[in-house]
């Protein structure tokens, strides 16, 4: 039964992280932010799946290294879209620019 009440539960956060990707779209900080919260909740199924099977929980070290490296990405982008741009805003943005 407890198992159950987690599963729902991380469902639902990522749920609410998808929503938040979904809505915020017009800065690009608040989809980067929400995407690497729903990075997190996988992260966290993805331990608790592991343990629950006995396996080895390596895995996940490649999982928080591939994080790692998305996250620095999206922030690299952030910091050039700031440094041509001014702003984090998308309606500025324009691929015509590029």
């Amino acid at each position: 039964m407890m198992n159950y009440l987690i599963n729902i539960f991380f469902f639902l956060m990522f749920m609410f992280g998808s929503l938040t990707f979904i809505s915020k779209r017009k800065h690009l900080l608040c989809t980067l932010l929400s995407l690497e919260f729903m990075v997190l909740i996988l992260f966290s199924i993805l331990l608790l799946y592991l343990n629950y099977m006995k396996f080895e929980s390596y895995f996940s070290m490649f999982f928080l290294t591939f994080s790692v490296c998305e996250g620095v990405l999206g922030l690299s982008i952030l910091i050039s879209m700031i440094r041509t741009h001014g702003n984090d805003y998308f309606q500025s943005f324009s691929i015509l620019q590029c």
